[in-house]
């Protein structure tokens, strides 16, 4: 068995082999670029992990981890773009060190690769590999549309923004698990713990990472501090903060949402969410996702669950 840290090395190295042509260099060199940027690697890393859980060699697992991992990066460079984010990982994004024009094409050609690196498994799980990842990457562009959406629409709910997070960001963790149960030849009850386990887990990782937008730190965070409040998203932090002001706040987060002013306004919302609270009331509800979680991961039918469960402690670590 492999540790996380092994499987994260071995994605590195792997993703390192990619043959990336040269030439034309504008359209190459920012998928270089991207994948070079670093990261936790978690998708690709629980595809393997998953396999592992019902076969210790998973060769036959990297290629549609790095497929997920190629695909994760392709969505980040276009979201990017949607945002006018400046930052992605501490360096500059694709489109503000290049343009947006190149980001969007390099962006189409490594979803190709994707697919590409997708279907390079036993042709006998071909058409399931694809079909639970394709269903998942339709949900993720689901969850972008909704994320913009919300973002000119005046009442939103947090059950709507629960739904855009699972899509956008919890279903491409949740097939990327699954996936693995497939390479690993699971049965379909473990596949199906695994998906939930995965979907769980990852609606707990974007509410701390909503919460790092506003309350992390920008070294360590990698990007700009304060993004979804200048961008005017209505995060968790937000709705739930409008379910909780009194009639002033409410007022003066609505006023603040509605401009495009940066420095200020990122602190005055950040004093009205420290006022209600707004960080306890995300971290309990990212501790009742991973306890949903815990309990797809227990229902596993496998003996080899020592990775998944550090993957969760470290989830822990990042809620306390």
């Amino acid at each position: 068995m492999k540790s996380i840290s092994d499987l994260q090395e071995i994605i590195e190295q792997e993703l390192r082999n990619i043959n990336i042509p040269n030439t034309p260099e504008n359209l190459y060199n920012p998928i270089d670029y991207v994948i070079g940027l670093g990261g936790k690697r978690m998708r690709p890393i629980l595809v393997l992990i998953a396999h592992q859980l019902f076969d210790v060699d998973f060769r036959n697992a990297i290629s549609p981890a790095l497929g997920i991992e190629v695909f994760h990066n392709f969505t980040l460079l276009h979201d990017d773009i949607m945002d006018n984010a400046p930052l992605r990982r501490g360096k500059k994004t694709v489109h503000e060190k290049w343009n947006n024009n190149i980001a969007i094409l390099s962006g189409d050609t490594m979803l190709v690769h994707a697919y590409q690196l997708l279907s390079d498994v036993d042709k006998s799980i071909v058409k399931e590999v694809l079909s639970v990842f394709n269903k998942a990457a339709t949900q993720v562009c689901e969850g972008q549309q909704w994320d913009m959406d919300f973002e000119t629409q005046e009442n939103v709910q947090l059950v709507n923004y629960i739904k855009m997070v699972e899509n956008k960001t919890a279903v491409l963790l949740a097939a990327s698990l699954q996936i693995g149960g497939i390479t690993a030849g699971a049965s379909k009850e473990n596949q199906n713990n695994l998906y939930y386990f995965g979907l769980n887990m990852g609606i707990a990782f974007q509410l701390k990472d909503d919460l790092l937008d506003t309350f992390g730190n920008s070294d360590e965070f990698g990007k700009q501090i304060g993004g979804d409040i200048i961008a005017n998203k209505k995060t968790f932090l937000y709705l739930k903060a409008l379910q909780l002001a009194n009639e002033n706040q409410k007022e003066k987060l609505l006023k603040f949402f509605n401009t495009n002013e940066a420095e200020e306004k990122v602190i005055s919302v950040k004093t009205i969410f420290t006022d209600l609270d707004i960080p306890k009331h995300t971290k309990d509800m990212m501790k009742a996702y991973y306890t949903k979680a815990m309990k797809h991961l227990e229902a596993i039918d496998s003996d080899n669950k020592a990775p998944l469960v550090a993957f969760s402690e470290k989830l822990i670590d990042r809620i306390s």
